[in-house]
């Protein structure tokens, strides 16, 4: 059983590092450079490691086990969003200046939806061991959605935030700033940056619905399934601004992240007649999408004459 302690002192952490990236570091609005990307990936990564080698020291290596295959496949399936992240800032043309105030504010809403979503999936196992195979097959169909929907573009004018937020919010034609709101004669509209952070907000809860299910088959443990998932994510802003504008060259990485899908369901459906130790399913996941990064690397793409 987890103390309370934990959880606060847990989130403690997160808060005063979040106060610190917003006001400290990034208290001026800049580009961020992708060497400033990759030291922070590092420092993200050494702290959820140093959290790790916590869990392994009071909890022991079971649940360490658990949390660092918890983390590699959220930070694994997470790399899809940066996919979806690109598309988004470009469709809209957000200043480069401004992407780092939306990711972060994104985390805040990423807190809450995510604990929500593994209580509730915790709960629901608990009480219906059936929803565990409904998971199952769900992160299988998933998976080869994803796997034969190919390089399909997406267009976020089609997405529902989008159509709600044109129909019933004011709305400026432009970007005023950093600002997600601004009053004019008395009445408050919004801005485009605030709905591009709505758009971003609803691409986390449907990234939630494949990376909880995922989670939750390796561990039933809440606090290791959340606080993998948060340090993951937690990394994501600086694994965007670091990968983003190279992520297209690993062609094959989708297909590995929609084989890890359909693998980590097949484990949920057949829980109980095939045992996956989680040091296995750790070994399967690296090697899946080192695989792919090779194979993308190594095979170049024929272009088009």
């Amino acid at each position: 059983m987890v103390q309370l302690s934990w959880w606060i002192w847990f989130h403690i952490f997160v808060f005063v590092m979040l106060a610190l990236d917003l006001g400290v570091f990034h208290r001026k609005e800049n580009e961020i450079s992708v060497k400033e990307s990759l030291i922070w990936t590092f420092v993200w990564i050494t702290f959820a490691l140093i959290f790790n080698l916590g869990v392994y020291r009071y909890m022991g290596s079971q649940e360490a086990y658990e949390f660092l295959t918890c983390y590699v496949l959220e930070k694994s399936l997470s790399i899809d969003n940066i996919f979806v992240m690109t598309i988004i800032f470009g469709y809209f043309k957000v200043d480069p200046r401004y992407q780092h105030r939306v990711l972060f504010w994104g985390i805040l809403g990423a807190l809450v939806m995510r604990i929500v979503f593994i209580l509730g999936g915790v709960a629901l196992i608990e009480h219906f061991h059936f929803v565990l195979y409904v998971f199952g097959a769900f992160l299988i169909y998933t998976g080869f959605k994803m796997f034969f929907s190919g390089d399909k573009e997406m267009n976020p004018e089609n997405g529902m935030i989008y159509k709600i937020s044109k129909k019933y919010f004011k709305m400026t034609n432009h970007f005023v700033g950093h600002k997600f709101f601004v009053k004019k004669s008395g009445i408050f509209y919004m801005t485009p940056l605030f709905l591009v952070l709505l758009i971003v907000e609803s691409t986390d809860v449907i990234f939630a619905l494949d990376s909880i299910p995922a989670t939750l088959s390796v561990t039933k443990n809440p606090f290791i399934a959340y606080t993998s998932n948060i340090f993951a994510i937690l990394g994501l802003r600086s694994l965007y601004f670091a990968f983003a504008g190279v992520i297209g060259l690993f062609r094959f990485l989708s297909y590995a992240l929609s084989a890890v899908l359909i693998f980590i369901g097949s484990k949920m459906l057949l829980e109980h007649y095939v045992k996956i130790s989680t040091s296995l399913s750790l070994a399967i996941v690296l090697g899946t999408i080192a695989i792919s990064i090779i194979a993308s690397l190594a095979i170049p793409e024929k272009k088009e004459h």
